[in-house]
This record gives C-alpha cells, sequence and structure tokens, in this order.
C-alpha cells in the first residue's frame, strides 16, 4: 500500500488588534482629535483585524479580493497584507464599528442571529467611506507630506477625470474639502447613501441608468465611482433580509445628519463619546 497523502494545511488568518499593530503616518493625523477618539474605541473593545498566513506575504490582490466581497459580514476587520495598518483605514475601521454598533438588528430568535438590514449596511458603509473626505479636508495645508494624502488625492483626481471634471473643476472639489471637511463629509455621505439606496432597487442597467443620473449635478457625483457601489448592493442584495425596505433607525440617523450643523460633532455626541465612555468603564 502506498503512502497515505496528506491534506494540504488550511491556511488560515490571524486575528490582531490595533496595538499589536504599527500604524503607518500616525503622525499625520495627529491634529485631528477625532482620530485619536475612534482609534482608542478600538483598542479599548479589542477590536481585532485579520492578518493574511506569512506564506501570502505581499499578496495585496488576496486581501483586496477578500475585503471587497465580504465587507459586511461583521467577522471582523480588515484582512491586511502583513501587521501594520494605514491611519486611514483605522479610521474607515472605527466608523464601521461604530455604526454597526449603532445600527446592530434586532432579533426575537436568540437562535438566530439577525442580519443587518441593506440600508443599515449602506449607512455604515457611506459614513466610513465619506471619512476620507473629511480626513482630506483636515489634512490639506496641515500634512502635506501625508502617505494618505499622496495615495488618495491622486485617486481621487483620476476618478474625477474619468467622469468629465476638469482639473481647474477637481481644484476646486479639494478647496471645497477644506475650506469645510464636516460639510464635505456630509454632502458625500448623503450622496453614497441616497445612491446606494436607488441602486438596490434598480431590476436593470436601464433603470440603474437613469437612477445615477438624477445625481449627476451633485457636487461630489465625480467621486461616485471611486466607491465600489456595485460591491455594496450586490453584497445587500445576497445577505440581507430586504434589498432596500424601510429602516427606521437607519433613517433616523440619516435624517440626524442632514439636519446637524456640524454631522461630525452629532456623530461623536452620539456613537463616539458614548463609545469612549464605555471604553473607560471597562
Amino acid at each position: 500500500m502506498g503512502a497515505r497523502r496528506t491534506k494540504p494545511a488550511r491556511p488560515a488568518l490571524r486575528t490582531r488588534t490595533l496595538d499589536e499593530l504599527v500604524v503607518d503616518d500616525a503622525g499625520s493625523f495627529r491634529h485631528v482629535g477625532l482620530y485619536a477618539d475612534l482609534a482608542g474605541i478600538l483598542v479599548g473593545d479589542g477590536y481585532e483585524f485579520r492578518v493574511l498566513p506569512a506564506s501570502y506575504a505581499g499578496r495585496w490582490d488576496r486581501a483586496l479580493l477578500l475585503n471587497l466581497t465580504f465587507w459586511g459580514s461583521g467577522a471582523g476587520g480588515d484582512v491586511l497584507v502583513e501587521d501594520r495598518i494605514s491611519a486611514d483605514v483605522v479610521a474607515h475601521a472605527a466608523c464601521h464599528h461604530l455604526a454597526a454598533r449603532a445600527l446592530a438588528p434586532r432579533s426575537g430568535k436568540r437562535s438566530l442571529p439577525a442580519r443587518q438590514s441593506a440600508e443599515a449596511l449602506f449607512l455604515g458603509e457611506a459614513i466610513a467611506s465619506a471619512f476620507d473626505v473629511y480626513l482630506v479636508g483636515r489634512l490639506l495645508g496641515h500634512a502635506p507630506r501625508s502617505t494618505f494624502l499622496a495615495t488618495q488625492v491622486p485617486a481621487m483626481a483620476e476618478t474625477a477625470r474619468a467622469a468629465g471634471l476638469s482639473a481647474a473643476g477637481f481644484a476646486a472639489l479639494l478647496g471645497r474639502m477644506a475650506a469645510s471637511p464636516e460639510r464635505a463629509f456630509e454632502d458625500l455621505r448623503a450622496l453614497l447613501f441616497d445612491a446606494t439606496r436607488a441602486l438596490a432597487a434598480c431590476s436593470g442597467a436601464a433603470e440603474a441608468l437613469a437612477a445615477l443620473a438624477r445625481f449627476d449635478a451633485h457636487a461630489f457625483a465625480p467621486l461616485l465611482h471611486r466607491y465600489e457601489l456595485s460591491n455594496w448592493v450586490l453584497y445587500a442584495r445576497a445577505y440581507a433580509p430586504t434589498s432596500v425596505g424601510h429602516d427606521e433607525r437607519v433613517h433616523a440617523v440619516d435624517r440626524a445628519l442632514r439636519a446637524a450643523r456640524d454631522p461630525l460633532a452629532w456623530l461623536e455626541e452620539s456613537w463616539v463619546a458614548p463609545a469612549l465612555a464605555a471604553v473607560r468603564r471597562a
């Protein structure tokens, strides 16, 4: 008899808390007080990121596929290639973490874990993604050598150029972010939420094209395709209880953010401060 063939070991993701990771570009965010609070919440809550096995060293393509495909699974933070993370990814993860806590689904059956509604998924991702333009606005003029700006601004410029925005128009858009980072955050956040809800209700390409056209005049429309909206919609259609529906808790947050003079201050008061207080009590 021949030797029994053994199955190859199944690659396993490693878990790391934020304080076990090297945070790149953190110095550029030193003047952004909200960033420190968000990082503190992740540390205090023992939030775990996932890291590819050592055999996948340098495989950004594999990490990207996993992150884009399973972004709403709630099974942990971003998949990282190594034991280091960019400061902006820390902020993005913290926004998701806070949104998941605030919009956690309520299920009457303990044996069946409730899944987030499509609208809750869209709102959480819209907040986390729009936080990028807030950070761009805060760092412009304060941390010009930031790695975050060096990567994000050219990527935004490329997307805007593909959407037909001129170089002068993009410069004006950056000026808008720098002049009022909080308002830029809310403008993009509302656009992303509205656009994904509209797309999720569409049954085909023609209907979706017409739905997107309604947002073409929006100031941040040239950046719309920078975000993986198709992934948002397809994930929600596959895993959320309903494709769109009407989640009143989500809409209450949406209305509050639209009405707030300072939407980031509203999030700090309603989400960040309670989470920090819970960390300090623990």
